[in-house]
């Protein structure tokens, strides 16, 4: 494998000092250091992942880390977002990371980015750097760090996390994130950490995957993930790899684009379609009513816990919505097995002046994100369902 950088200047004596354990490792030696303490490394996301590679980056000597992320430090990021503490709640992810680089080592020159990575920003920052590590957790921030890397000829290493579960891999012009994920998934399918949950010690582990790509990149040691994804699941410690390669009628990467709209994690449209991962958000807040417009005998095999009950039929015939739903807080969410029933029952209450929406993918989506429901149709609990499920 080729280096991606070229060695810096020899290194001082306290650096032979701070890095001795790594100089003596087989194939690796002082100029691999070298190589490290030139490297200029970009990354994506300062919470779950960032938080445990870029501090792993600093160890191993990266010489120049930039750190790209808009967010501010909370109490809920604590037990899995080990470079930020108490002191560090209101403050900006980044800047709390960029004193951890700091501590491990001043001589690291650490430029924080309290901004978005947008198709706009993202590839003025990127011009600056030897390559791209994505620890984002969305997928259209993933698609624009694969296009942008892509298109300005740099590696990127990305990663991502979930529950008990992670994966890495490593995109170059060649094959990349995009191969193997040509198209996105359904936004309502759509699960995130603030939703499913992460184990705290999987972002430790998966952002020492990471770093680990991002050493071999630099130095040219080893053989990285390039057309190839390791799953890591923590509940089994198992790990598996997936190759892929790009098919020979994939399109051409050409410009960056509106990655929401790709992506259909855009504004909700007029049609009043709500995810099911918002769903679930505001269910969670206490923030919203439901209303299943299924028949009686579909909401006794899997219903959802306190929702209300109106079959359709019953409500294009003139039915008024059930009192406890009719007002409240939050809006009013109608439901069906998948979501065509729904849709048409939406349409009727804003005929009738009643502000609703519908869920879309219906119950059948609602449960795949993790929500509760009851029944003997009800889906498991994620700790319950068999591996890979």
């Amino acid at each position: 494998m080729i280096a991606l950088v070229e060695p810096g200047p020899e290194l001082p004596p306290e650096h032979i000092v701070r890095y001795s354990r790594q100089l003596m490792l087989p194939g690796f030696g002082e100029t691999a250091q070298r190589r490290l303490r030139a490297a200029r490394v970009l990354v994506i996301g300062a919470g779950g992942l960032g938080s445990a590679l870029v501090p792993a980056l600093a160890g191993s000597g990266v010489g120049t880390i930039g750190v790209i992320d808009d967010d501010v430090v909370e109490l809920s990021n604590l037990h899995r977002q080990l470079s930020h503490g108490m002191d560090d709640i209101g403050r900006s992810k980044v800047g709390s990371l960029a004193d951890t680089v700091r501590d491990i080592d001043p001589g690291i020159l650490v430029r924080p980015y309290r901004e978005r990575a947008t198709a706009e920003t993202l590839p003025g920052i990127l011009a600056e750097y030897d390559l791209l590590v994505d620890g984002s957790d969305n997928f259209p921030t993933r698609y624009l760090a694969d296009d942008a890397a892509r298109l300005a000829g740099k590696p990127l290493v990305w990663g991502s996390i979930l529950r008990f579960q992670g994966q890495v891999g490593v995109a170059v012009p060649e094959v990349g994130f995009r191969d193997l994920f040509p198209v996105p998934p359904a936004a309502d399918e759509v699960l995130s950490c603030e939703l499913g949950g992460v184990l705290a010690s999987l972002c430790t582990a998966i952002g020492s995957f990471m770093a680990t790509e991002v050493v071999k990149l630099v130095t040219g040691i080893g053989e990285p993930l390039v057309g190839r994804v390791m799953f890591y699941d923590a509940l089994t410690a198992r790990t598996r790899e997936i190759g892929f390669q790009r098919p020979e009628d994939a399109p051409a990467v050409s410009e960056l684009v509106d990655y929401e709209l790709f992506c259909g994690t855009g504004p909700a449209e007029e049609s009043g379609a709500l995810s099911a991962a918002e769903v679930l958000r505001l269910r969670r807040e206490g923030g919203v009513r439901l209303l299943d417009v299924r028949e009686p005998h579909e909401t006794l095999v899997q219903g959802i816990p306190d929702a209300g009950v109106l079959p359709l039929g019953a409500l294009e015939e003139g039915a008024a919505v059930p009192a406890f739903l009719a007002s409240g807080d939050g809006p009013l969410v109608v439901f069906c097995e998948k979501d065509p029933r729904s849709r048409r029952a939406v349409r009727v209450l804003r005929e009738r002046g009643v502000e609703a929406h519908y869920l879309a993918g219906g119950i059948r989506a609602f449960a795949a994100v993790g929500g509760e429901t009851e029944g003997p149709g009800a889906a498991p609990a994620p700790n319950d369902r068999k591996d890979s499920e």
